[in-house]
């Protein structure tokens, strides 16, 4: 099953907590710190599989994380780091924010591997913290948190060339008559449910890969018919070939049609109108006139664009070679680059710890300071110590805190009460 869309939830690993603990040795207070630091969290890695060409994998199993950094432990040992998690995709995977479509990888091009989330930092364990007047810290600190989020999986197959049209106008014939793909024919709606691919090899030029784009038709960018499904695709290709049926078999006009088309490829994404296009008038063979009229009509539209036509018969074979040395000719001339799009957001960001903290004047006129933040950090911090008092005062300076409690106007000699905790505010 071709499948180009995945919606899963990716987590990496915590980090491990620092260790306290104290060797036993003559002379020296409590034996000495010699808590070791915890391991790294593992990150969650994805890379480029060549061996896959869909999504398949990420349709019956949603959630993935990396393990989880061991605690230190005592005598300076280190903490285990958790194990990364390598999820493979197919080339052409966009990996997006799930919450607001924010690009966050795409692995195309150069982008073979790539670490998305990473893992937390393992916490210091006691061992860091003595100093000459505090030679038996009794705390550590906890390893940093992991992060989760859930991102959309998209796959932009990567092709030279596009090919699109309206449904039943020869793109299967016309693909299977100009490359090695063999895909499903047959005279109804829809025959291609997926986007085929096709190697076009030439004599004396360059090669080309071009994919078949299946499914579009009027209001295919608003979702009707299969055409929403796959315009993403086209978005990869450097040069668009325009199938048009030109002896109206189906009593559509052939102008009329590449308007239509046109606009849904312009009103899902304004760029793709940008690429160079070459329009293919199909089925001469059945044009009493061998399509000399229906030629003239679209040379004499769409010349003033800068939009090439060629007559072709994807049954007989008639102009197809033209036809593709032609966009050959065309494509040596275009940026050799894969298109690949630039990161829009970060998500190792939300490791940094940003999570809420409230400050409220309770009836007693005390400034009452409370969040995860200052949680974990008062369960790690000695306060009792002058050194580990100092900390705890920087680390609320470095948050943002102080600043905060200084809008609300507190002033020198009131009272803040965190978690039990109180004590006087006093400017430095």
């Amino acid at each position: 099953m071709f499948a180009d869309r995945a919606k899963i939830w990716i987590v990496s690993g915590k980090g491990g907590d620092g260790h306290v603990s104290f060797r036993r040795e003559k002379f020296v207070p409590d034996g000495g710190p010699d808590g070791g630091d915890g391991g790294k969290g593992g990150d969650v890695i994805f890379e480029v599989d060549d061996g896959m060409n869909t999504l398949y994998n990420y349709r019956h199993r949603h959630k993935f994380a990396a393990g989880n950094g061991e605690e230190g432990g005592k005598r300076r040992c280190h903490g285990r780091n958790g194990q990364d998690i390598v999820l493979k995709v197919p080339e052409g995977t966009i990996v997006k924010s799930a919450e607001t479509g924010q690009v966050i990888a795409d692995m195309s091009g150069d982008n073979r591997r790539m670490v998305v989330l990473r893992g937390g930092n393992g916490g210091l364990g006691n061992m860091h913290f003595a100093t000459s007047t505090m030679q038996a810290p009794k705390f550590a600190k906890p390893g940093q948190n992991a992060v989760e989020i859930e991102v959309i999986l998209e796959l932009k197959v990567i092709a030279d060339v596009g090919l699109v049209g309206f449904p039943n106008v020869g793109k299967s014939t016309f693909l299977s008559r100009a490359t090695n793909a063999r895909p499903k024919i047959a005279n109804y709606h829809f025959t291609t449910l997926n986007p085929n691919l096709g190697v076009v090899d030439l004599e004396g030029a360059s090669g080309f890969v071009i994919a078949d784009i299946p499914g579009l038709i009027e209001g295919a960018s608003e979702g009707l018919g299969l055409g929403h499904q796959f315009l993403r695709h086209i978005e990869r290709t450097k040069l668009i070939v325009h199938l048009v049926d030109a002896a109206s078999v189906e009593g559509r006009d052939p102008i009329e049609d590449i308007r239509a088309i046109n606009h849904e490829l312009e009103s899902y994404h304004s760029k793709l109108l940008k690429k160079p296009q070459i329009i293919a008038a199909n089925k001469l063979d059945l044009c009493p006139d061998g399509g000399e009229e229906v030629l003239t009509r679209l040379r004499e539209a769409f010349s003033s664009e800068g939009i090439e036509v060629y007559g072709i018969s994807a049954v007989t074979g008639r102009g197809v070679k033209e036809l593709l040395y032609r966009v050959s000719e065309l494509l040596s001339s275009l940026p050799k680059e894969p298109v690949v799009y630039d990161a829009e957001f970060d998500p190792n960001d939300l490791i940094r710890a940003d999570e809420p903290y409230s400050i409220e004047i309770n009836a007693d006129g005390e400034y009452v300071v409370e969040g995860p933040k200052i949680d974990k950090m008062l369960g790690y911090t000695n306060l009792e110590s002058e050194r580990g008092f100092v900390f705890f005062q920087q680390f609320l300076k470095k948050e943002g805190i102080l600043k905060d409690l200084e809008s609300r106007g507190i002033k020198d000699g009131d009272t803040v009460r965190m978690y039990g905790l109180t004590f006087d505010y006093y400017k430095e």
